[in-house]
């Protein structure tokens, strides 16, 4: 392995052909569905025959993912998002004659990393290659890239989702490869003055995503595919697999075939539209890399005795710093809170919500299973209806949990928690204690509550008679009286105890 550059550095890894077979079957299924509303009785009739026939969808995903870290894969070049372009260029980034690429130890410990988290078989020995190409984002002719023998290999990400049952539905899909790649540059358009400019500072995005797409009737060989390339967000990712979906068996139906082509997505029509036929495989020579010795990995039974902790990576030691995956998260989640499934789905799904949870279960007397109905119901509510993220609350969850310990101690119902938690969110850092003290929200005490519950009952002996004779909704108006009564600062559910001993102990009126 070659010496690390000093500090940490930023490149690109490549997850290649994650294969979505089953996923896209359903989807594949339900866009068929769509398609064929599409169609017009002119058809032809090999249309006609096929249409009821159902497909199913091979989408294979090769993912470019930016490893977080400071430098570059091949040279200590800082990376800094949005900097001015072509201000963070070595010698070597810009191909000049005699440099030679030094390896990033930070790129190698996150590509294994992410081979142990997808379950991935860590190849101790890997190699990097050339990938030759001319474009004018690639000074040197030819991309560093691990073709051959990559880092990682042969792993899976499994996952759960609802279906239209409303049930949990495992998935699995498959992971051919992992490779460690040196990214290109990025090529700057100026439609104005028509010129192209070259920015070598590379790494402008985080995210880069090719899906190759097709369909096929179950049985039958795989279709023609199509490739979609460079989509940077996993919402435009499933648009375009869907509309390409609709697209081809809207192609085939109506007697057409599908090319092998490369498309784009326009993500204002929420179209692909054709780039470049792909009939003609580009020759892209691969050759072993001659100025990168092989990566040679280590665990603890095969670490050398005497080897520096800076020169040699081990994957033992990579395993044991991994944190709980997803799946594993939910698990404990449900176990330690007693929550249901679906809850640690949301809690995990959205960036922050867990630890906003966590936070105040440790700060509050109220039972966990209580508290995730405000922490989903209100609190989630209130930020996906100001479009904002959890961290971004101008409720703090030790706020929260003090407004929680109110009504678990019965100094406040449930109805003036909302209000509170209402007044909490517009006036940001106001404590719970003191909203209640200004607005007066305190439980009315025991024997206050009957006298006024008396009162409501001997102003509404419509009300009183109708459920003495069988009519329980009439009970819900009293409720509601006694509420507006008190402001809304008694407990719906004591209320109706008091009304309901109060009722039998009324004697019923005789009829004339």
């Amino acid at each position: 392995m070659a010496a690390p550059t000093v500090g940490c550095g930023r490149s690109w890894f490549r997850a290649r052909k994650f294969s979505f077979g089953n996923v896209a079957e359903f989807r594949c299924r339900k866009s068929l569905v769509l398609a064929s509303q599409l169609f017009s009785s002119s058809s032809k009739t090999v249309a006609k025959q096929n249409r009821d026939v159902p497909w199913a969808a091979v989408v294979g995903l090769e993912i470019h993912a930016q490893i977080s870290s400071n430098s570059k894969l091949f040279s200590g070049s800082q990376v800094q998002f949005a900097s001015p372009p072509n201000s963070l260029v070595s010698f070597f980034d810009a191909s000049l004659p005699g440099t030679l690429p030094v390896l990033n130890r930070r790129c190698v410990e996150a590509a294994v990393t992410t081979g142990l988290a997808l379950n991935c078989t860590i190849n101790k020995k890997s190699l990097f290659d050339r990938k030759h190409y001319f474009y004018a984002d690639l000074p040197a002719g030819y991309q560093i890239t691990q073709q051959r023998l990559p880092i990682a290999v042969n792993g899976s990400l499994s996952y759960t989702l609802w279906n239209n049952q409303n049930e949990l539905v495992s998935k699995t899909v498959r992971i051919k490869q992992i490779q460690l790649e040196q990214d290109s540059g990025k090529s700057l358009h100026d439609d104005v003055r028509h010129q192209t400019l070259i920015d070598l500072n590379r790494a402008e995005g985080q995210l880069r995503v090719d899906a190759n797409i097709s369909v096929h009737h179950p049985g039958q060989p795989y279709g023609v595919r199509t490739e979609v390339k460079n989509i940077n967000s996993a919402r435009f990712l499933a648009k375009a697999i869907d509309y390409e979906i609709q697209r081809q068996i809207n192609e085939l139906e109506n007697g057409g075939t599908v090319l092998n082509e490369t498309r784009a997505f326009d993500y204002k029509l929420g179209h692909t539209i054709p780039m470049r036929d792909k009939e003609g495989k580009q020759d892209y020579r691969f050759m072993p890399e001659p100025n990168l010795p092989p990566l040679i990995l280590y665990d603890a039974k095969s670490l050398p005795a005497h080897a520096s902790l800076l020169q040699v990576v081990n994957i033992d030691q990579l395993q044991e710093k991994l944190p709980d995956l997803p799946s594993v998260k939910r698990a404990k989640l449900v176990e330690r809170y007693e929550i249901q499934p679906q809850h640690s789905f949301t809690l995990l799904n959205e960036d922050g919500l867990m630890e906003f949870f966590e936070t105040v279960i440790t700060a509050t007397q109220m039972n966990p299973k209580r508290v995730i109905g405000w922490i989903l119901k209100d609190i989630l509510g209130y930020l996906k209806r100001h479009n904002i993220m959890v961290e971004e609350s101008p409720i703090s969850p030790l706020l929260l949990a003090e407004l929680l310990n109110l009504l678990e101690s019965g100094t406040i119902s449930s109805s003036a928690a909302k209000q509170v938690l209402e007044i909490m969110w517009n006036e940001k850092g106001k404590s719970p204690t003191l909203i209640v003290k200004e607005k007066k929200l305190e439980l009315l005490h025991q024997s206050e509550l009957e006298h006024i519950c008396q009162a409501v009952m001997d102003s509404h002996q419509k009300e009183v008679e109708a459920i003495k004779k069988g009519n329980t909704k009439a009970l819900n108006k009293l409720i509601g009286e006694v509420q507006r009564a008190t402001n809304r600062t008694s407990d719906p559910v004591t209320v109706k105890q008091i009304l309901e001993k109060q009722l039998l102990l009324q004697p019923t009126k005789k009829a004339p």
